[in-house]
């Protein structure tokens, strides 16, 4: 029996949370399941596309083969289905986008590792998957990017150290598996912990 190398479970499980959070925003919005679809399908992959079109390995991750999409539609699906005969509190959507941001920001410093770029680019390509899907879905939905809102509380900032700190355990030699964990468990305490206290970065307005 195969089994997938723990990189692509990452990614499948990546996958299958950000979906899901693109269902979730769409609701209020009266779009129908194609819409929903469209929405999950963005979430899902927007932030891999933009990374794989930057680093130029083409085609884009999703496009080797069937199983991410066939991942995301059903995860959506899935979603769609449930969402309809039980609503869902608006705290479910922002700790699943936790966890998507964690993961994505994970998968994208660790190819930029796996390419030799350096910690920096790396580090970038990171935040850039993590969250580049969700500044889509929130664009087509009408939304200002949680990336953007203040009260979102840490998002980018999150992502940002959980990648320096995987590459900086790289970088001093610990192994890949225990790099990635260490990382996902920064994003996701910085962004949880933002969540909880209302913790955020200080905003820029003029002096009056």
């Amino acid at each position: 029996m195969n089994h997938l190398p723990p990189q692509q479970l990452l990614e499948h499980f990546g996958v299958f949370v950000s979906a899901i959070t693109g269902v979730l925003a769409a609701r209020g919005k009266r779009i129908d399941l194609f819409g929903v679809l469209v929405l999950a399908l963005v979430t899902a992959f927007g932030g891999g596309t933009v990374r794989d079109i930057l680093v130029g390995d083409l085609p884009v991750c999703w496009l080797r083969g069937p199983g991410l999409l066939i991942n995301a539609i059903a995860a959506a699906l899935l979603t769609f289905f449930v969402v309809r005969v039980r609503d869902m509190p608006r705290g479910v959507l922002l700790v699943a986008d936790a966890f998507a941001l964690a993961l994505f920001a994970m998968i994208g410093t660790q190819k930029g590792l796996y390419l030799s770029f350096s910690a920096p680019v790396s580090v970038l390509l990171g935040v850039i998957t993590g969250v580049a899907g969700g500044i889509l879905r929130d664009v087509l939905t009408g939304e200002v990017p949680m990336v953007f809102q203040p009260e979102i509380r840490l998002y980018a900032t999150a992502a940002l150290f959980g990648a320096a700190t995987c590459v900086a355990l790289a970088i001093w030699g610990i192994g890949q598996t225990s790099a990635t964990v260490t990382g996902m468990v920064v994003v996701l305490a910085l962004r949880l912990a933002g969540i909880y206290w209302k913790i955020s970065l200080p905003m820029f307005e003029p002096r009056r």
